[in-house]
């Protein structure tokens, strides 16, 4: 799963003098009057656009080239971020936010709630947790399993045991691909379990119980509203998710034996073809409808052309300028990272960075050409087209409407990445028939529906690790209960609480909130289908395109100029006239799949114990 940069997201924070000095209101320091609220505001805006660079920087040659000395300065830029972060947090809960004006209130909250991590007061925790921090991301990044030691080349990294996920049909290279991965999580544990403590320490200290508490705080509603809301959306779509489950788990069954997939339980994690089982799209030709042919195969259109992967970006730009939005800055194309490096250590994990609040937009991917990436840059522009159109706003409000918005309006784009676009960019020479349709939205659910109660249930696990509900002694267990509550999943092989397998996603020791992957999967399809109806469209929803609308560009514009600036039902009415996220959407465009695994899995035992 792809994600904008933590620096989009960590907003930097400046101490109050040094602020307030750049905005000529030395005096604050000097013991005269206390800047109003609206002074304080301007300050930090002020600052951050001042200061804007450095962290990012530090942290993008991090993720560019891993070795011990960018570690080191990141994790330098890390902690004097962080404690300057907390310091102005807690500066901005010392006015009174109800008699400021809107605008200013609005940023005093975001200034308090609007943080991913808060670091303790004491610089030595500070230095601690950062320190943390970056050995974790450190060592997922550069992590290998390596049966023989180190020294021997017998070591696969990542991208290797994902091949084998990925590809692989024998039960028992699945397996070892699988719990090789989870070798290298265990050595963060002791990391992870610290972390917890001072990352609490911190959003204590900002009027929290707790920082998962501190996450559920920013979506415009009360913490434990928002958690009322996914449960909400999730029980739309949950009996989509379970027909689909039981169709895969028969099919499964029948392809490895009962004694590797039970009939009637939870499928195990290493046969869904990914790494984390979020996505099962691997295993289409498992589970696909009988003739299930979609007509094309894009991976096979784009290697034979002999494409190559900068021109697989600009196909994704000309999909964004079609709907009357600019063209990307110069610095995107020299300053990005398309490929991966032979020469050095990298996370490859597919992000979207804006370094300076303004026109520096980059993507850091390492892009194979196939259908796969093709989507996915489609969705890391989404990223950078967001960033592009709010940077009018105030610095503190140049993010998403929430972190759902962000990601979902790369996907957006993505669901639009029709037979019929690909007709009209030229990769088709004609859109396959109706009949076709089956086949395509069975890949379709396999990657979006199925991710749907994982994007819910990594949140759920780091909230009550957070809370002290799960406690350490029970990480392990707790994860793998959670797995088969959501998911209908199981762990392929004994775990005990000497693993870490939270830790084998990057989300986790990366520090990443996850719940804004399910909204974003919520998001998505509702902007889609009320985009569609905006423009006119009557046919299927899952054969609409948006491609070459500017009236469909114009709804997008005007939500992403809003930026952080009101609270996201505003910027929801913009493009969709509607205030409540509605996972209904889904439903309405996997209606003819829907129908057709309700067929199948009569007769079936579905469900899991």
């Amino acid at each position: 799963m792809s994600s904008s940069s933590s620096f989009a997201r960590l907003r930097p924070l400046f101490l109050l003098c040094a602020a307030a000095a750049t905005a000529g209101l030395s005096g604050a320091c000097a013991g005269d009057a206390r800047p109003t609220a609206a002074e304080f505001t301007a300050a930090v805006d002020e600052a951050v656009l001042d200061n804007s660079y450095d962290l990012s920087r530090a942290q993008w040659v991090q993720a560019t080239y891993i070795n011990e000395d960018t570690n080191a300065l990141a994790a330098r830029a890390s902690a004097e971020f962080l404690g300057r972060m907390v310091e102005f947090a807690k500066e901005a809960a010392t006015y009174d936010a109800e008699a400021a004006p809107a605008e200013v209130a609005r940023k005093l909250g975001l200034l308090r709630s609007g943080l991913t991590l808060a670091a303790p007061a004491d610089e030595a925790k500070l230095n601690e947790l950062t320190e943390i921090m970056t050995r974790m991301e450190a060592t997922y990044g550069s992590g290998k399993h390596c049966p023989d030691g180190p020294d021997t080349d017998t070591c696969r990294s990542l991208g290797d045991l994902e091949d084998v996920i990925d590809n692989s049909r024998d039960a028992g290279g699945l397996l070892d691909a699988w719990e090789g991965w989870r070798t290298i999580s265990p050595p963060m544990r002791a990391d992870y379990e610290r972390f917890v403590d001072l990352s609490n320490e911190g959003a204590r200290d900002l009027g929290f119980s707790d920082t998962g508490a501190m996450w559920r705080s920013k979506y415009d509603m009360p913490p434990d509203d928002f958690a009322g809301e996914v449960d909400r959306l999730w029980d739309q779509v949950k009996p989509l998710y379970d027909d689909l489950q039981c169709h895969v788990r028969a099919e499964l069954s029948e392809r490895y034996g009962a004694d590797v997939v039970d009939p009637t339980g939870p499928i195990p994690a290493h046969v869904l073809g990914n790494m984390w089982a979020q996505s099962w799209s691997n295993i289409y030709d498992l589970v696909a409808p009988p003739a299930g042919d979609p007509g094309y195969d894009l991976t096979e259109i784009l290697q034979n052309r002999g494409t190559s992967e900068v021109e697989m970006v600009e196909m994704a730009e000309g999909f964004f300028t079609s709907l009357g939005l600019e063209a990307l800055p110069d610095t995107f194309w020299t300053r990005s990272q398309f490929l991966k490096p032979q020469d050095r250590e990298v996370v490859c994990h597919a992000s979207a960075w804006q370094l300076d609040l303004d026109e520096d937009v980059r993507i850091k991917m390492c892009i194979d050409v196939n259908a796969e990436d093709f989507s996915t840059i489609h969705h890391e522009l989404g990223h950078s087209y967001y960033q592009l159109g709010y940077r009018e706003q105030a610095p503190l409000f140049r993010d998403s409407a929430n972190d759902g918005f962000h990601e979902a309006l790369g996907d957006v784009i993505a669901l639009s990445v029709t037979p019929g676009y690909l007709v009209d960019i030229g990769l088709l020479d004609t859109e396959p028939p109706a009949d076709a349709d089956l086949s395509l939205l069975m890949r379709m659910a396999l990657d979006k529906v199925a991710f749907l109660p994982f994007g819910l249930l990594i949140d759920r696990w780091r909230w009550s690790v957070f809370s002290g509900e799960t406690p350490p002694e029970e990480y392990n267990a707790a994860w793998w209960r959670l797995r088969e509550q959501y998911q209908g999943v199981t762990a392929p092989s004994a775990r005990t609480e000497d693993d870490f397998d939270p830790g084998a996603k990057y989300h986790v020791p990366g520090n990443t909130p996850y719940t804004r992957y399910f909204l974003a999967h919520i998001l998505q399809f509702q902007l889609h289908r009320d985009l569609c109806a905006a423009i006119g469209y009557e046919g299927p929803l899952h054969r609409c395109s948006i491609y070459g609308n500017e009236e469909a560009g114009r709804r997008l514009s005007e939500m992403m100029a809003m930026g952080l600036s009101r609270p996201w039902p505003d910027a929801l009415e913009a493009a969709t006239g509607s205030r409540e996220m509605d996972a209904t959407a889904i439903l309405d465009y996997f209606a003819p799949l829907a129908d057709w695994l309700r067929e199948q899995n009569e007769g079936r035992t579905c469900g899991w114990s």
